[in-house]
Order: C-alpha cells, then sequence, then structure tokens
C-alpha cells in the first residue's frame, strides 16, 4: 500500500480508537501494527498530534481525546465507507474490456 493511502488509513483507525477511549501513542502502535500498517512511533505521533491540529482529537498530556468535530468526521467517514466498500467490494462489479 502506498503512504498516502496508508496514511489515510491511519487516520481513520486513530479517530475510531480514540472514539473508544482516549488513546496514547504507547497504546495505538500495537493496536495498528496489529491492524497490519508498519509505522513507527514518531509517526504515530505526527499523526496524533496533525488530527489534534486540525481539532479532530484534544490533547491531554500524552493522551488524545476525541472532540465533537471529530466524531461528525468519523461518522461522516464511516458513511463513505460504507458506501465506497458496497461499490469497490461488490463480486458484481462490471469488468473492463480487454484493450486491443
Amino acid at each position: 500500500m502506498q503512504a498516502a493511502t496508508q496514511n489515510l488509513f491511519i487516520r481513520i483507525h486513530l479517530l475510531h480508537y480514540a472514539e473508544e477511549q482516549d488513546i496514547s501513542i504507547r497504546e495505538a502502535l500495537p493496536r495498528l501494527e496489529q491492524a497490519g500498517y508498519r509505522v513507527a512511533d514518531r509517526e504515530v505521533k505526527q499523526e496524533l498530534e496533525n488530527l489534534a491540529a486540525e481539532n479532530l482529537l484534544t490533547a491531554h498530556g500524552e493522551e488524545y481525546t476525541l472532540t465533537g468535530a471529530g466524531i461528525n468526521e468519523l461518522r461522516k467517514v464511516r458513511d463513505s465507507l460504507g458506501s465506497m466498500c458496497s461499490e469497490v467490494l461488490s463480486a458484481e462489479r462490471p469488468r473492463r474490456a480487454a484493450r486491443v
């Protein structure tokens, strides 16, 4: 998976984890690795800081809490993911015609 795509998925996972409970780098890193991402703690820290700068998370020392804006963003992401998954993963999707 390309870095830009992986970073987007990591952002979504971090918002999801923060919805469950406040999240720290130390707690997020093993969960992300378990989900199949290959990331370093500095990358996780940078993404948590980016989400905080966008007002989607609030930093409290080393822990991050989901904000109201983060809840709304996660809701929109879930709606979009539902539609996208239905389309992209559909077994009925049309096949591309072979190029001649």
